[in-house]
Order: structure tokens, then C-alpha cells, then sequence
């Protein structure tokens, strides 16, 4: 069994591509789904947030939504919108959003690999999002939503994709947010086993996002095998739909936070707090963090720009050392009294997507009492954490551009 295979792809058909492609299914709430996909029967919404199909107020999680999920698909594969190919292939994926264009490989990653820690992981999963996969999963016989992986670029690599690429695209197409989506097929059995042999020559690949659906292909591959007298490790329900991209194309953004209150402080005696562990002076500008230990926080109408003392900074601790770790133990913990930012209400997170704009709208609206803007997560610091074992914090890393759902999906019964 290899680290990754070719897969006979469930995509759509050319001329129905565009009404196909749908954000991620945990980019939009159900409200927004529902108008996103009203008059556009194709979406892959139908599938990815079937309850906009069911009543209002219906929980998403009732048995039913999956259901109604599995014979959407069905609907779609009926009438000809989607179809299978007949041979196991790789794809090539670029997508371009502005000036930023990465292109990767779309091929089932191995769940064995995953399970012993070759496939990384840097993320703990939350149950309910993991037994909600688990759930559309088995549902749909076939895993939807492709989970991001990312590797230490390769020059041999490259050369094959960059080949794979000079031909027109199979679709080539720009969703809603601007972003472009093309799409390869790859038939060719060289290039095929020469990508087999080049990934199952690595040590490892990383989880850049989709640690729930990891999760739940893992759970659903030993639930299967468990029932199958015949299982021979071949099966399809062994492998996980991935899309691969060499680390060096990676975008990351920052992920900002907010905080609803000041944990009873003055706002004079928190900035006082704030100073014990940080440089901190005011800004006449939106303060965006142009390096490592550098944080901007705005609050009643101003902008600071922090800097944490050195000492603060652990050198030998690939976790502690983050900036988002940095923060949390030296000032949402201590000073805001939020020990856990996963549970505890009165913090949230804004996707470096949104904009500076975004913070300064969440505080002057008295939502929030004050807010931070971050330096991005680098990719060498999530592989650090994930080569030690070691799980990062919530919200450290907000990738863009996002995968779309339903341009490839894996059925487990082909």
C-alpha cells in the first residue's frame, strides 16, 4: 500500500462545472447556503449542506439531512451532472487567487499512513465535527470534501505537474469569491507511477486543514473493515480524498483575535497589565504585524502595536514559541482570564481574510472591547509542531485560496 494512489474521480460533467463548485462546506452557515444555492438545483450545496432542502429550523446533524444528502448525490450522478472516470487518475489542481497561485496533486491518501502518524497532524479534532463527517461519510458512500496536505517541495515533482499543466485544463473556471479553479486529468501510467514513487519516497506529509475529515475517513475505514470478512487493505474506503501542495506555493494568513471584554480591567490598568510583557506604544495606522513577536491591538478608537519582550520567548519549544502561543500565555491568559480559548465565549477569531477592517468593526460596534492582529503561522513552524508530535493552538493557521467542493469526490465503492 502506498502513501498515495490514483482514484477514478466523481466530478462533473464539462458543461456543468461552474454550476457545481461550491465554497467548503464549513465556509458558509446553513442560512447562507440556502440563499447561495436557491434557483441553482446542481450545487454541490445539496450535498455538502443538504438540511437547505429540508424545512427551516431542522437540525443539520438529524438523520434525515444525511439522507436527503446521499440521494441528492444520487440525483446528480442520475442525470448525468456528475460521472465517474473509468480508470484510476491523479489531477492536477491550480487555483489563483490575485497575484498568488499554487498548484497541487489530487490523488487518496493512505489511512494507514495517516493512523501511524506518517500523514501529520498538528491539530486536536472536536467530536461533534468529527462524528459529523464520520456520519456524511457513511451516508454518501463517499468522502466529498478533500483535506489539504502539503509537503517539502521536490524539483522532480514540479517538473511533472508543470508538464501535466501545459495543456488546457479539463475546467478552468472562477467561483463566486474570484478565485480561478483548473483542473488536469492525468491518464498517463508514466507520469501516474512516477508521482506514486516520488510521494511513497517521502518520510511524511502535513495537514494543512481538514483534520476532521482525516479523522473521520480514518473511523470510517476501521468501521468498514470490521464488517468486511473479505477487507484486503485495497479497498477504497483505506485511502482519503487529499489535494497535495508543495509546501513553497503555501499562503498562509494571519488569524486575528477578539475579545468581548477587558476581565473587569480599567482600560488604563489593562494597558499597564499588557505592558509587563510587551513593548507596547500607540500607532496612527492600522497596525499589521510585519514579523514574528509583533501583534497590533486596537480598543476605544486606537491602534497599538505590541512587541513581546524577549524573554518571553522560549527558544526550544516548538509550540510555546508560536505567536498565537505567545499571546495566549502572556496576555489572553493572564490579563483577559480566558484559559481556554476553545470553549470560553468571550473569544473569537477573525480570518486574516477579512481585513483589519474587520476587527475595527467588531470593537467600534461595542461587540468587543478590543481586538489583535497577528503575523501569520509559518509553514516551518506547523511542520516543527508536527514533526515533535505536538498539537498547535486553536485558530493558528487560516489558509487561502479555500479548496471548492464537488470539482472531485471519491466514491468508497469504486
Amino acid at each position: 500500500m502506498t502513501l498515495i494512489r490514483p482514484l477514478k474521480g466523481l466530478r462533473p460533467a464539462k458543461k456543468h462545472a461552474t454550476d457545481v463548485v461550491a465554497p467548503p462546506y464549513d465556509v458558509l452557515n446553513t442560512a447562507e447556503a440556502r440563499i447561495r444555492a436557491d434557483g441553482h438545483p446542481s450545487s454541490f450545496l445539496h450535498i455538502s449542506k443538504p438540511e437547505i432542502d429540508l424545512p427551516e429550523g431542522t437540525d443539520p446533524f438529524d438523520d434525515q439531512v444525511y439522507q436527503k444528502g446521499a440521494r441528492n448525490l444520487m440525483r446528480l450522478i442520475k442525470d448525468g451532472i456528475l460521472f465517474q472516470d473509468d480508470q484510476p487518475c491523479y489531477y492536477a489542481y491550480r487555483l489563483i487567487m490575485g497575484k498568488h497561485e499554487q498548484t497541487g496533486l489530487v490523488a487518496v491518501a493512505n489511512v494507514a499512513d495517516y493512523d501511524t502518524n506518517r500523514i501529520r497532524k498538528h491539530e486536536f479534532t472536536r467530536p461533534e465535527k468529527e462524528n459529523d463527517r464520520v456520519r456524511q461519510i457513511d451516508a454518501l458512500d463517499t468522502q466529498t470534501g478533500p483535506v489539504f496536505l502539503t509537503y517539502r517541495h521536490q524539483s522532480e515533482i514540479d517538473d511533472i505537474i508543470r508538464a501535466v499543466t501545459e495543456d488546457t485544463p479539463e475546467y478552468d473556471l472562477t467561483a463566486d469569491d474570484g478565485v480561478r479553479h483548473s483542473l488536469w486529468v492525468i491518464r498517463d501510467s508514466t507520469r501516474i507511477a512516477g508521482l506514486t514513487r516520488l510521494f511513497d519516497d517521502m518520510n511524511c506529509l502535513y495537514i494543512a486543514d481538514g483534520h476532521h475529515r482525516s479523522a473521520a475517513a480514518s473511523r470510517v475505514a476501521a468501521m468498514r473493515k470490521q464488517s468486511n470478512p473479505g477487507h484486503s487493505g485495497d479497498e477504497s474506503y483505506n485511502y482519503f480524498l487529499s489535494v497535495i501542495f508543495p509546501d513553497n506555493q503555501m499562503n498562509i494568513l494571519d488569524y486575528n483575535r477578539v475579545v468581548r471584554d477587558l476581565n473587569g480591567l480599567e482600560s488604563e490598568e489593562f494597558i499597564r497589565s499588557v505592558a509587563e510583557s510587551f513593548d507596547i506604544s500607540e500607532s496612527d495606522k492600522p497596525v499589521k504585524p510585519s514579523g514574528a513577536g509583533q501583534f497590533g491591538m486596537y480598543m476605544q478608537g486606537i491602534w497599538y502595536s505590541l512587541d513581546i519582550h524577549a524573554d518571553k520567548v522560549p527558544a526550544d519549544d516548538p509550540v510555546a514559541r508560536l505567536d498565537v502561543s505567545l499571546l495566549a500565555n502572556n496576555l489572553i491568559a493572564p490579563v483577559l482570564g480566558i484559559d481556554d480559548p476553545r470553549r470560553d465565549k468571550r473569544i473569537d477569531f477573525v480570518g486574516g481574510i477579512r481585513g483589519l477592517k474587520e476587527l475595527e468593526k467588531r470593537v467600534d460596534s461595542g461587540e468587543m472591547a478590543v481586538a489583535f492582529s497577528m503575523y501569520p503561522t509559518s509553514l516551518s513552524d506547523l511542520m516543527a509542531v508536527a514533526d515533535t508530535n505536538e498539537v498547535m493552538p486553536p485558530k493558528s493557521t487560516w489558509f487561502e485560496p479555500k479548496l471548492a467542493d464537488g470539482l472531485i469526490s471519491h466514491r468508497l465503492d469504486e
